[in-house]
């Protein structure tokens, strides 16, 4: 693909992500406070937030199960059709879900959110989509574009959730779920007249023969992805921690116990829910479209992404300590400080997982990719609501104990393992980037 059509290309699939994710992140910030809603007031406390998370838990569970099966359909009929049946998922879903509010149904919830996880395994699609049109050396820059589709979908996504709130204190009605509907159907339509076809002829057919349990074990048989994936799991576990307790935390209780939750210091109305998940977005947007990308490339990704999980690190520390002074201001540090931290580490990651692959194989290892984070998530969301519970602090500790081993996976995985060679021409490998850095910064130049 020439460059100009590549990059073309590029925005499309951005544009089209962007618009999907931004019904995402209108519906996710209001989730948890859908579900408190529609539990009957005669259950127990424990088993509310078993509930809840179970809810939480029920989208990831079906990335887990679905996003290594789109990936090797899509290696076998081609990108666009898969990223299609997606977003016509997504439409429906997302319609039952505002439905769902209407008829104040805990069961049609838990389909939507099934039906959306299913249809939104469809990321690694585009992923793919992306590693297909970028060469080694400006993967980690493409990959950081989907980085600014989730943060641009999570700064305005929030923003159009207070339409359906206007004054910030009333409950949310069915438009959130109806508008995330109609934000689908475009991206839908976008896709539908201006994506174009990424995978070639000849890379259809060589991934034909590649479908088998067989190749699956042989790819993931790769020492230096088996390690690409932990790092990957023990990251996103961790991150999982604070995404899934977030709404909770901030919305508080009003001095009134919720949920078995001991009492939150944070009571921030409807309105400051959205406007938090949106500045959380608008910090992924910068530093993923703003710093993210003018590193990649001059920088190893395994760098990139050992500092993003030493940043996390570090924000899960201050949001500790803004739970136990009650600051609102310390809060917000906190969650730019753990965000940006995210920012560098997950495009890294992802980056490297698609440089290491077989490129008859990429939707494949990075349907793996996606599903090793929603199995992650699965597992963060479960131990995240239970510990909430016991202390507002304990979610944090933990994620700063399982980054410690993250950083250390991330760094080992870096060091081990090279580029994968195609045809005898070989990119520069991570490791020989880390060991020579100043011989890239010269290669890159000369791009």
């Amino acid at each position: 693909m020439e460059k100009a059509a590549r990059k073309k290309a590029l925005w499309v699939v951005f544009l089209t992500v962007f618009i999907d994710l931004l019904g995402f992140g209108l519906v996710l910030p209001l989730l948890p406070i859908y579900a408190n809603e529609f539990t009957s007031p005669d259950m127990e406390p424990g088993m509310i937030g078993l509930q809840l998370g179970l809810l939480m838990a029920s989208f990831s569970a079906m990335q887990f199960i679905f996003a290594p099966f789109w990936g090797r359909i899509s290696d076998r009929i081609g990108r666009r059709p898969v990223i299609m049946v997606g977003l016509a998922g997504s439409v429906g879903f997302y319609a039952l879900f505002g439905w769902a509010t209407v008829q104040k149904s805990l069961t049609l919830l838990f389909i939507a959110r099934i039906g959306a996880g299913i249809c939104g395994a469809t990321i690694s699609t585009a992923q793919a989509f992306i590693a297909d049109v970028t060469p080694p050396d400006k993967r980690s820059h493409g990959m950081a574009l989907i980085g600014m589709a989730f943060g641009m979908g999570f700064t305005f996504g929030p923003l159009l959730g207070l339409l359906a709130v206007p004054d910030g204190n009333s409950d949310p009605g069915p438009w959130p779920g109806y508008a995330a509907a109609i934000l689908s159907g475009f991206a839908l339509l976008l896709a539908i007249f201006y994506l174009p076809e990424s995978k070639t002829e000849k890379s259809q057919s060589a991934a034909k023969s590649m479908l088998n349990v067989a190749g699956v074990r042989q790819a993931l048989g790769v020492p230096t992805i088996g390690l690409i994936l932990l790092s990957i799991f023990l990251c996103v576990f961790s991150f999982a921690n604070f995404e899934t307790t977030l709404s909770l935390l901030i919305k508080g209780s009003d001095g009134e116990e919720t949920m078995g939750f001991e009492s939150s210091p944070f009571q921030l109305s409807w309105a400051g829910v959205c406007w938090t998940y949106s500045f959380i977005g608008f910090t992924l947007l910068m530093v993923q479209g703003g710093v993210v990308r003018r590193f990649a490339g001059k920088v190893a990704d395994s760098n990139l992404a050992a500092f993003g999980a030493i940043t996390q690190i570090l924000g899960f520390i201050i949001m500790s300590l803004a739970i136990k002074n009650e600051s609102v201001g310390i809060l917000y540090l906190a969650l730019a400080t753990v965000v940006t931290g995210f920012s560098f580490m997950q495009p890294s990651l992802n980056a490297l997982l698609s440089r290491r692959s077989d490129p008859g194989k990429q939707g494949m290892i990075l349907g793996v990719g996606q599903s090793t984070s929603a199995m992650a998530r699965i597992l963060g969301s479960g131990l995240g609501l239970p510990l909430l519970g016991i202390s507002l602090t304990l979610p944090y500790y933990l994620a700063i104990g399982m980054m410690f081993f993250g950083v250390l996976m991330v760094i080992s995985a870096g060091r081990k393992g090279k580029d994968f060679v195609v045809d005898d021409l070989q990119s520069p490998s991570d490791s020989q980037v880390e060991t020579d850095a100043e011989s890239e910064d010269s290669e890159d130049q000369s791009e």
